[in-house]
């Protein structure tokens, strides 16, 4: 799974390595904390279902990537790759202070590759 913040990518999870002990913990506390309720915007959703926890991580890791956050960036991206097994990709695009989130289930991520230009003589 893939993280992109206009079309670049920021955080790659790999879904093949096992979720250490502590990082399994936390995310059930994570859960327990939205069990009471999330913020969405000016409104509280008392009973957060699978797509609007899914939100509202995602615009936490926003949040955390903007403000280098490493490791809350790490924890909110092992949340929605474990959460939704099925998920390939997050895409954040930012345009003059709008922000919209797409979370991608049908378009496998390929690695970025940088490409060496030679100048011609």
């Amino acid at each position: 799974m893939a993280v992109f913040l206009n079309g670049i990518a920021q955080l790659e999870y790999d879904r093949d390595k096992p979720l250490p002990d502590h990082q399994a913990v936390y995310l059930e506390k994570m859960d327990t904390r939205m069990d009471a309720g999330i913020l969405v915007g000016e409104e509280t959703v008392e009973q957060p279902d699978v797509n609007q926890r899914a939100q509202f991580v995602a615009a936490n890791l926003l949040h955390a990537i903007r403000s280098d956050d490493e490791s809350m960036a790490a924890a909110l991206c092992s949340y929605l790759a474990n959460r939704l097994p099925d998920l390939k990709q997050v895409k954040f695009e930012e345009n003059e202070g709008d922000v919209s989130i797409e979370l991608i289930f049908d378009e496998d991520y390929r690695k970025q590759v940088p490409v060496q230009f030679t100048p011609l003589h």
